[in-house]
């Protein structure tokens, strides 16, 4: 019987992507708290400079949020052609190493280096080696991860940021895992961890001890998920050319929501998410559902697709809010709250467009 082929993942992403090309280009802006995004007033934080990350200011966050944190905040507004630019060069580098890359946005992609085409190289090397040649090539700076799987991977990229590099080998993948508070797991959310918080999961190892059974009688099919990444075991492939269909947030109420004034105030980060993730890649949607749970667990999802592709968050933010609004009167007290979008187009999210609708 063969041996099973030990894959060599390499993630690479980059630092503080947007604000770190503004403070390239900009020498006043360097070494000042900057957040890329919209108004102080009304807009969201798609990106926020090393600096402003000091005062707690995240990308997804409402600005006024983040001027509060950081009154010094510097606001830029995204360009998003140069960043599609710049990204152009970084995957040109990647292309140089292997064929297998799976981008997941303008500032991260996977690399499957198994069988590099720089041979005689560790994927350690290989992993040096772009991050040099980014620098050398933008000016900026990228953190890797370097493990067997692509879950790993992803964990060990943010271990040394920024400008990082490190490394999980194969016996070091259960030992990493188990140590981690399940919040910093990747695709493990915070509504989904303070569910995991109160069944007495809180690391890696607690997850480890659960049963496949309860781990999907809780959370689904992706309970699977979890029961393999809590044993480091994730058997994904980089795959070329991936391509999303939607992005979506939702979250879970600790007490049902009756009232609209209620659920519109939740609808708020879940619409700054979504429109953050647009700005971040440059992905324009056309289609917004609504997804609302009942107390009962009855689910149901509304959906509108608009004439023209949804290039502002007040109108995204206008169109969801239009979703809810025709469910009233509410029926019964609503346990979960989403918000997607979905029909995209790749091309970056500059034009104001007006948003018409095809009711």
């Amino acid at each position: 019987m063969e041996e099973p082929i030990i894959r060599k993942i390499i993630h690479i992403d980059m630092d503080a992507f947007y604000a770190s090309v503004e403070q390239r280009d900009n020498p006043e802006l360097r070494g000042k708290p900057v957040a890329v995004g919209g108004s102080r007033q009304r807009g969201v934080v798609a990106a926020a400079s090393y600096e402003a990350r000091q005062f707690g200011v995240r990308s997804a966050m409402a600005s006024s949020i983040a001027i509060r944190k950081c009154p010094d905040l510097i606001f830029v507004k995204p360009r998003f052609d140069v960043y599609k630019s710049v990204s152009g060069q970084i995957r040109a580098i990647f292309a140089q190493f292997t064929s297998l890359i799976e981008p997941l946005s303008l500032d991260e992609a996977y690399l499957d280096v198994t069988d590099s085409l720089e041979s005689g190289r560790t994927a350690t090397q290989i992993a040096q080696a772009i991050k040099d040649q980014i620098k050398q090539t933008t000016s900026l700076t990228a953190s890797a991860g370097v493990s067997y799987n692509k879950f790993l991977a992803k964990l060990a990229s943010d271990y040394r940021k920024p400008d990082g590099l490190f490394v999980i080998k194969p016996h070091q993948g259960l030992a990493f895992v188990e140590q981690l508070n399940v919040g910093q797991f990747h695709g493990i959310g915070r509504v989904t961890a303070a569910k995991m918080n109160q069944l007495g999961i809180y690391t890696g190892l607690d997850l480890r001890q659960q049963s496949e059974t309860l781990l999907t009688q809780h959370f689904g099919k992706v309970g699977h998920h979890y029961f393999n990444i809590a044993r480091a075991i994730d058997p994904r492939p980089v795959t070329p050319d991936r391509e999303r269909k939607s992005v979506g947030s939702e979250t879970t109420f600790d007490q049902d929501l009756t009232e609209h004034a209620d659920l519109v105030a939740e609808l708020e980060p879940l619409i700054n998410s979504v429109w953050s993730y647009c700005e971040r890649t440059g992905i324009l949607g056309r289609t917004v559902t609504l997804k609302v749970k009942y107390a009962d667990f009855q689910q149901i999802t509304r959906s509108r697709t608009a004439a023209s592709f949804i290039a502002s968050q007040p109108a995204l933010t206008q169109l969801s809010h239009e979703l809810l609004a025709a469910l009233l009167p509410l029926p019964k007290g609503v346990r979960l709250l989403g918000v997607s979008l979905s029909s995209f187009k790749a091309e970056p999210a500059t034009a104001a467009g007006q948003l018409t609708l095809n009711l």
